[in-house]
C-alpha cells in the first residue's frame, strides 16, 4: 500500500484550528519508508517540518499496525488556509510526494496540498445531516388548497396531470402543493431516517419554482403564508429534524417591487439591477423574468445582508439556514467579480442571526475556486459525485441530450475515470469543504436516478454510494419511490400519495436501510476515505475513524471475484482479531480472508458493507 492521509480527524489533530495554534497532522506509510518531510507554505513561502515516528496512542489504540507506520508533524496555523503535503523517503532512497491526489514521483503544484482551514467552521449539527429536497408545488396539497384561487399565471393541474417537461408551459403548471400538506406527511419524511428537510424557494413569484422571487417579505399565500411555515418548522423540530430554505441571491423575479420601480425610472433602484441601453438589462442567462442583481451596489448588500430585518436573517426563525441558489453567479457580471466578498457578506449575517445557521452554495460544475474562502460552507458536488456516479452506473439503453448541461449525453465511463473525477474535485478542496457539501444522485434540476440508472439493482448501488461517499447526502423527493424524468422539470413529479400500488417498494426499503446505515456508523460521517480497489465494474473503498474500519463495495455488473491484499485498518480495529473477522452490515454477503487475502464477491451488481 501507498502512504496515505485525508484530512478527516484520524490523520488531523484539530478540524477547527484557530490562526496561531498548532495542528498536528499523521501521515499512515509503508514499514519500508525511513524518512517523512511536510513542505507547508507560510504566508506564501515553503517551509519544512521533519516527521517523527509517532510511537503514542492515538485515541486510546495503537497506532500502527505491522503492515504500517504512522509519522506525525505539527505544523502552525500562521494563515486562514494552510496548504502542506508530504515528502516521504522510501529505504531505497527513492523520495516521492505525497498530496490530495496521492503519491507523484515528480513535481507537484500546490493546487492539490492538503488543507487546514481556520476560518470559523460549519455547524457542528450539518456534519451528521442527512437531506431531503421537497419541491413544494409537487409534493402534497392540504385540505385548505382546495380553497384557493390559481394566480393568472398558472395552468391549474390536477394531481395526476402529466408534468409537460419542456417548453414555455412547464414553469406554468400548478398543482397546488403547499407547506401544510408537507407537514402532514412528515411521517413518510421521518420514516427515511434522513433529519434535515431542504425546501425549493416559498417566496410569492410568477412561477411554479419560485426562483423568480416577487417579495422577500412574505411567504407565499398560496403555500399556506408565513403561518404554514411555522406548523411546518415546528413539526419539524418536533422530530427532532431541521428546515433549509432556498434562497435567490443572483436575481430576483421581474414582478419585485425592487425591479418594478426600477423599470418606473426610480434611479435608487435601478442601481440595484445592471441596466444596459435604455430599458434592456443584464438577466439570469438572458431569462428576462429573472433581472440580475447588482452586487456592487451597497444597497443590495444593506437589503441582504444588514440587521435582523435583512433577506438573509429574517426567515432564520424558522430555517436552519440557507442553499443559495445560482451561488457561483452571484456578484459575477462583465467585469465584476464580487462572489467571494458577497458570500463572507452572506454568510456572516446568517450566523449573526442564527449561530448555527448553514449556508450552502449551488455550483453544477467546478466549485472549486470558490470553497475554503470564509463565505459559503460547502457545495452543491455535481462535478465530484453525480456525474461520476451517473457515467459509472448509466444504464446501457439512455437517450438524454445532454449530460447535466453538457451536449451528446451521459457518457459510459470506468470505475477508474469515475474515481478520478471525484479525487481530481475532492482533491482542490478541504476535507471539511468535501464533506460539507452535498452529494446528490439527482435533484429538481436534473434527470431522475431511476432513469439514468434503469433499474432497481443499480440504483440499490447508487444509493448505496450517496450514503457512504464523504459529504452530506440528499435524497430529492420521489427518488426513494422509484420515479422516474428525463429532464429537472420532468422529474417535478408529483408524489403519487393516492398510487401506493405504483411505488418500487424494493427501492423504498433499500433507502431506509442504506440511511440506517449511515446513521448507524460514525465512520461513514466523520472517517477518512481510502480507495483500496479502483477497477472498471468495482469498486472499494474504506471508512474509518478511531473506532471502527468499514470496507464499501460496489459492482455495477458481475464479473470475477476482487482479490485484496493488504488492506489496512484504523488503530480502533487493531485491537480485531483477524481480517476473516469481518462482519456483513448490509449486502449480506460473507468476507472470505486467506493468507492475509480478502475475496469481494463477483455477483453484481451488488453493493455490500463489512466492518473490518
Amino acid at each position: 500500500m501507498w502512504p496515505h492521509h485525508d484530512g478527516s480527524a484520524l490523520h488531523v489533530s484539530d478540524l477547527a484550528p484557530d490562526v496561531g495554534g498548532r495542528v498536528t497532522v499523521f501521515l499512515r506509510a509503508p514499514t519500508d519508508v525511513r524518512g517523512v518531510v511536510v513542505r507547508y507554505t507560510p504566508d506564501g513561502e515553503p517551509a519544512y517540518v521533519e516527521a517523527a515516528m509517532d510511537t503514542r496512542p492515538v485515541g486510546g489504540a495503537e497506532p500502527w499496525r505491522s503492515a504500517e507506520r504512522w509519522w506525525r508533524a505539527d505544523l502552525p496555523v500562521r494563515n486562514p488556509v494552510t496548504s502542506y503535503r508530504f515528502l516521504v523517503t522510501a529505504g531505497s532512497g527513492r523520495q516521492y510526494w505525497v498530496n490530495a491526489l496521492g503519491p507523484a514521483e515528480h513535481d507537484v503544484p500546490d493546487a492539490y496540498d492538503f488543507r487546514l482551514v481556520a476560518h470559523d467552521p460549519p455547524p457542528a449539527w450539518a456534519g451528521d445531516a442527512v437531506l431531503y429536497e421537497i419541491f413544494p408545488d409537487r409534493f402534497a396539497r392540504s385540505a385548505a388548497a382546495a380553497s384557493r384561487q390559481p394566480p393568472d399565471w398558472a395552468i391549474p393541474c390536477t394531481w395526476e396531470t402529466p408534468v409537460i417537461g419542456r417548453g414555455p408551459e412547464t414553469p406554468r403548471q400548478w398543482y397546488g402543493g403547499d407547506l401544510d400538506g408537507i407537514t402532514e406527511h412528515l411521517d413518510h419524511v421521518g420514516s427515511l431516517g434522513v433529519n434535515t428537510v431542504y425546501l425549493t424557494p416559498v417566496f410569492p413569484a410568477r412561477s411554479n419554482h419560485r426562483y423568480d422571487a416577487a417579495s422577500f417579505d412574505t411567504i407565499d399565500p398560496l403555500l399556506g403564508g408565513v403561518d404554514a411555515l411555522a406548523r411546518l418548522t415546528a413539526g419539524l423540530r418536533s422530530r427532532g429534524m431541521r428546515l433549509l430554505g432556498d434562497i435567490t441571491t443572483n436575481h430576483c423575479g421581474d414582478a419585485h417591487p425592487w425591479f418594478t420601480a426600477a423599470l418606473a425610472g426610480d434611479a435608487g433602484e435601478r442601481e440595484l439591477f445592471y441596466f444596459l441601453d435604455g430599458a434592456d438589462y443584464e438577466s439570469w442567462l438572458g431569462v428576462s423574468t429573472l433581472p440580475k442583481l447588482n452586487w456592487g451596489s451597497p444597497e443590495v448588500r444593506r437589503r441582504f445582508t444588514a440587521g435582523p430585518d435583512s433577506v438573509m436573517a429574517r426567515w432564520l426563525e424558522y430555517f436552519d439556514g440557507w442553499r443559495v441558489d445560482v451561488a457561483n453567479m452571484t456578484g459575477r457580471c462583465r467585469a465584476d467579480d464580487h462572489t467571494h466578498e458577497v458570500a463572507r457578506l452572506l454568510r456572516a449575517a446568517a450566523v449573526a442571526a442564527r449561530k448555527d445557521a448553514l449556508v450552502v452554495a449551488e455550483h453544477g460544475h467546478d466549485f472549486t475556486g470558490d470553497l475554503d474562502r470564509d463565505g459559503w460552507q460547502g457545495t452543491m458536488n455535481y462535478a465530484g459525485f453525480t456525474r461520476p456516479v451517473w457515467s459509472w452506473l448509466r444504464a446501457a439503453e439512455l437517450d438524454l441530450p445532454d449530460f447535466l448541461g453538457a451536449p451528446g449525453g451521459v457518457p459510459e465511463r470506468s470505475g477508474g475515470q469515475a474515481v478520478a473525477a471525484m479525487r481530481a474535485f475532492g482533491g482542490l478542496v478541504s476535507w471539511r469543504s468535501l464533506t460539507h457539501s452535498w452529494t446528490m444522485l439527482g435533484s429538481h434540476d436534473t434527470a431522475r436516478i431511476r432513469t439514468i440508472v434503469g433499474d432497481a439493482a443499480r440504483v440499490e448501488v447508487a444509493v448505496g454510494l450517496l450514503m457512504t461517499y464523504p459529504g452530506t447526502p440528499m435524497v430529492f423527493a420521489g427518488d426513494e419511490l422509484g420515479l422516474t424524468g428525463s429532464t429537472g422539470e420532468g422529474s417535478r413529479t408529483p408524489m403519487p400519495w393516492r398510487r401506493r400500488s405504483t411505488w418500487d417498494r424494493r427501492t423504498l426499503a433499500d433507502y431506509r436501510r442504506l440511511i440506517a446505515l449511515r446513521q448507524d456508523h460514525p465512520a461513514l460521517r466523520d472517517g477518512g476515505l481510502r480507495w483500496v480497489y479502483v477497477g472498471d465494474d468495482a469498486l472499494a473503498f474504506l471508512r474509518e475513524n478511531r473506532e471502527e474500519t468499514l470496507l464499501v463495495f460496489a459492482r455495477r455488473a458481475s464479473g470475477d471475484p476482487v482479490a485484496l491484499r493488504g488492506v489496512p485498518t484504523a488503530p480502533g480495529a487493531a485491537r480485531n482479531s483477524a481480517l476473516a473477522a469481518g462482519e456483513n452490515l448490509y449486502g449480506g454477503a460473507d468476507l472470505s480472508a486467506l493468507d492475509g487475502t480478502l475475496l469481494l464477491p463477483g455477483d453484481g451488481p451488488t453493493f455490500q458493507v463489512w466492518r473490518l
